[in-house]
């Protein structure tokens, strides 16, 4: 009798405290009141940079004793930010709900692109950088469905330029790619390639103006000569030619994939960001040129209220696109009227 008691006790606590596998307490439906998962800031090296960069990796519950792998999210952080940037709006209270491995990375001001001319004796490939150190660092370290169908990646302002941008370059490596708030467009590349000695001293000026740490996102990290934003943003010049813009443009990238290899595409912005014109200009240039893509808009300006809230749709969105993948699950069409279609065809032929 006194086992059962004690039971029927620690049964009521368990249904009353909310317990979970993750052993985290619940207060409400779906991930709100679950704990954030914990976050690991990782160092490793990194060769396409020569030198040491940091990832924050967070697991899913269950990873230690489930024995499976997992598909992979790489996020990209925006300007003046860092790869601390996702734990702030959210994504490790989010990932309660998923069962999939996210991985921030971090890139400094560099726009994740390989830098054609880099000032100084160390190489700027940014995009090598995620594309290859980062990916096969969590390849090998982490129990990951290693191949397209398990990756997608996604970003936030500069950071969705990027997720998009190397998507459409490396469309073999991802099956999802997303952005928050990005522009997409390369004029402003382009335009820097004609660029004159007083519209340099200009962009100069600006630069040495956002060099103060005063501009950056979330302060306090600690990565040895990349911490500060003087050190966080690259020297020289990222493009030399326009060929090597055209690489990887997605206004030209999207229109060269194959149907089979296009990755799932997902864009949103606020409504009152400086950057939904050109978030809506691309999606118009999709929509004219019969790209498939989910699009989404809402009340919003370019800030962490809109991207807190929007996180949590697109993480939804990719970790359905990663298992609709991994599974390769077709369902048989069901179209009831069409022996009816086709009996008007015949009649009107006869």
């Amino acid at each position: 009798m006194k086992k059962v008691i004690i039971f029927c006790t620690l049964l009521a606590f368990i249904l009353g405290s909310g317990y979970s596998q993750a052993g985290t307490k619940k207060k409400g439906l779906g991930h709100i009141g679950y704990e954030p998962l914990p976050v690991e800031d990782i160092a490793f090296f990194s060769k396409s940079l020569q030198r040491e960069m940091h990832i924050n990796v967070v697991l899913p519950r269950g990873y230690d004793k489930s024995g499976l792998d997992y598909p992979v999210l790489y996020l990209l952080h925006g300007f003046t930010s860092n790869y601390f940037e996702f734990v702030n709006v959210g994504v490790p209270e989010y990932l309660n709900r998923f069962d999939m491995i996210v991985v921030m990375v971090d890139a400094g001001n560099s726009s994740y692109a390989n830098w054609a001319e880099p000032e100084g004796n160390k190489p700027l490939n940014f995009a090598d950088h995620v594309c290859k150190d980062v990916i096969g660092y969590i390849d090998n370290h982490y129990r990951t469905i290693a191949e397209k169908k398990g990756r997608a990646i996604n970003g936030i302002s500069m950071g969705a330029n990027g997720a998009i941008t190397l998507g459409l370059t490396y469309p073999h490596l991802f099956c999802s790619i997303a952005g928050h708030s990005g522009g997409y467009n390369m004029d402003m590349a382009r335009a820097a390639l004609k660029v004159t000695e007083t519209e340099k001293k200009e962009g100069n000026d600006f630069r040495n103006m956002m060099m103060q740490d005063t501009t950056m996102r979330y302060l306090g990290i600690n990565i040895p000569g990349f911490s500060t934003m003087r050190d966080r943003s690259p020297k020289g010049k990222m493009y030399t030619t326009k060929e090597q813009i055209d690489r990887v443009d997605p206004y030209i990238n999207v229109l060269k994939i194959s149907k089979e290899e296009l990755p799932h595409i997902y864009i949103d912005c606020g409504t009152k960001d400086f950057l939904y014109e050109s978030t809506k200009n691309f999606m118009k240039y999709l929509l004219d040129n019969g790209i498939p893509f989910v699009y989404g808009q809402s009340d919003g300006t370019h800030e962490e209220d809109y991207w807190g809230r929007e996180v949590s749709v697109s993480m939804a969105v990719q970790n359905a696109i990663m298992l609709r993948n991994i599974w390769g699950k077709e369902y048989p069409v069901y179209n009831p009227y069409m022996e009816v279609f086709e009996k008007m065809k015949k009649d009107t032929k006869e």
